[in-house]
């Protein structure tokens, strides 16, 4: 099979040769239509992620397909893929076949693009955990979503329309009128100028720090305001993603969401990676064989 590896860690991605999985317990095998590559992907080829496969690996952490062969799953069932090690502890997804535990696998209902499929998971649960989890959202309450051209602040900003929020994507507009919710989704001096303008009492989901990890903070501003700083963790908070995925899907299939994709062929993943870490990119970006 044709499979996109990486020797070293910032080592270019290289199209090989790699041997066919073969069925085994406890697995399932997938044929690949689309692979997605995200941030998460970056930082494991960066080596700056809390955990990497054994090199050379094989990254990709989402995907969806057809099952080849599973305990689970009739073959020809299609399918999306996504986590329990894959392209974070072992070989991930931007392959020809991909060698799945069966636990990562779930159902995609038809009408899905497998390009969709395979980019949903991440922004989609990423939102709407955010938003009904960590947040706490409720009706008519003022939301500001920095990062809104980006795949999950596109859809956090979906989802809190949809839940009776009023968003406003301008950091100037909630100067004017303090907001009861930040979600942020970029980071750096972006957070650090939108912090002051959450009202007493508000709360922050911190989603991604693309435009930097580092926040100077004043305590002391933040205590007489008390103003709470919440973090996603979607490691931790998976099964409450993967509880809302019927959810998602069914609403990303009648319309009332919508997600952009970009395609690059297998070949291009080194291409695909830049794409992603440009600022303003719109939508995700997905491998297709």
């Amino acid at each position: 099979m044709k499979a996109v590896r990486i020797a070293g860690f910032d080592a270019p991605p290289q199209l090989v040769d790699l041997p066919d999985p073969q069925p085994r317990i406890g697995r399932t095998l997938v044929r690949m239509e689309a692979a997605t590559v995200g941030h998460i992907d970056r930082t494991v080829w960066s080596g700056n992620f809390l955990r990497h496969p054994p090199l050379p690996y094989v990254p990709g952490v989402e995907a969806a397909g057809t099952v080849v062969a599973s305990r689970f799953h009739a073959p020809g069932q299609r399918v999306w893929v996504r986590g329990s090690g894959l392209g974070t502890q072992e070989n991930g997804t931007w392959c020809e076949l991909i060698d799945a535990p069966d636990e990562a696998v779930g159902l995609l209902p038809e009408g899905i693009d497998m390009a969709l499929g395979s980019a949903f998971f991440s922004p989609c649960t990423s939102a709407w955990v955010a938003l009904h989890d960590v947040a706490k959202l409720r009706t008519g309450e003022r939301v500001l979503v920095t990062g809104s051209t980006g795949a999950v602040g596109s859809m956090t900003v979906q989802l809190a329309r949809d839940a009776g929020a009023v968003v406003t994507t301008q950091i100037e507009e909630a100067a004017q009128q303090h907001v009861d919710l930040l979600v942020d989704t970029v980071g750096g001096s972006v957070l650090e100028s939108a912090l002051p303008h959450i009202a007493p009492g508000g709360r922050v989901v911190l989603v991604g720090y693309t435009a930097g990890n580092l926040l100077p903070l004043n305590i002391a501003h933040f205590l007489q305001r008390d103003v709470a700083l919440l973090p996603l963790n979607m490691f931790r908070r998976e099964p409450a993603g993967r509880a809302a995925v019927p959810e998602l899907l069914a609403r990303l299939a009648d319309g009332r969401l919508t997600l952009e994709v970009k395609r690059f062929g297998l070949a291009e993943a080194a291409v695909a990676l830049g794409w992603i870490a440009q600022r303003g990119h719109r939508g995700r970006a997905v491998l297709v064989p």
